[in-house]
């Protein structure tokens, strides 16, 4: 991976850690989901008469991402709605490239060797630890939040794969990327309205600033990993991308006020070593 690709991948992750520590912050998670859709929807509007039609091989993967983003958004909302971020966090986004590493092997042929393999191992115990823990002291367990979090982390795996081999089917992966965000969008505002009736205007109105700016952070997080995975394996891209559960823990415990438990610091260092040696690979 160029360091460019590298840096950029880096870059994504903060932005990723930050959308998400939104959602924790004010509204009811499935309502922020939503709104912060939106929000990305209308990031990608304005890039629309500057980009190309997707061509017709990206289509199947556009919608099948799409399909995919509603289980990832509904399965995020229900983990956050019971757990904690340092919690969530780190186990969607740290059990996702095990299994994206396991789907481009077999779809698209992509292999890690032996040090990306222990890399993938080391990361699935930091994982393993971390929900054994729990989410506050004195848990032991949690399994809804667990398992809304596994779930999350299968839907990551199997949105990346779509996007990052429909971006390289579309040739440029800019009207993969903008066509994709507003479709997003748009679903979601149809949805937000099913679910939530005209309370959702009224959430995106008052806390327009946070959709806003976690609109722009969401879309530009993932426009870069779709960007980077058609100069990068996909297995690679979706590794670094899980550094951000470093911004994530931070972020949980000096805005959230989440507590510093040991073996949560244990679990995520691990989580990270792996991802390293996955990068080092």
């Amino acid at each position: 991976m160029e360091t460019h690709v590298f840096l950029a991948v880096l870059l994504a992750a903060a932005f990723h850690a930050s959308w998400n520590a939104m959602i924790k912050l004010r509204l009811e998670p499935l309502l922020a989901i939503s709104a912060i859709s939106v929000g990305c929807g209308v990031a990608a509007l304005p890039f629309v008469p500057f980009v190309a039609f997707p061509v017709a091989a990206a289509w199947p993967y556009i919608l099948a991402s799409l399909a995919i983003h509603m289980v990832y958004y509904i399965a995020l909302a229900e983990a956050y709605r019971t757990g904690d971020l340092g919690q969530v966090y780190p186990i969607a986004r740290g059990s996702a490239p095990l299994l994206t590493a396991i789907g481009a092997s077999l779809v698209v042929g992509e292999t890690l060797g032996i040090l990306g393999w222990l890399g993938v191992s080391i990361l699935a115990a930091g994982i393993l630890l971390l929900s054994l823990k729990g989410g506050r002291a004195g848990q032991a367990f949690q399994r809804r939040p667990v398992g809304f979090a596994l779930l999350t982390a299968l839907s990551i795996a199997l949105y990346t794969l779509a996007d990052g081999i429909g971006a390289r089917k579309s040739g440029d992966p800019a009207p993969y990327i903008v066509w994709l965000f507003v479709l997003d969008g748009v679903m979601m505002t149809a949805f937000g309205y099913w679910r939530f009736g005209a309370r959702v205007a009224i959430e995106i109105r008052q806390n327009w600033l946070i959709v806003l700016a976690g609109g722009v952070l969401s879309t530009a997080a993932y426009a870069i990993a779709i960007w980077a995975m058609t100069k990068a394996p996909i297995a690679l891209v979706a590794a670094l991308r899980e550094s951000s559960v470093l911004f994530a823990a931070l972020i949980g415990v000096v805005a959230l006020r989440e507590p510093i438990l040991p073996m949560r610091v244990a679990a995520a260092l691990l989580v990270v070593c792996g991802v390293v040696l996955i990068r080092l690979r």
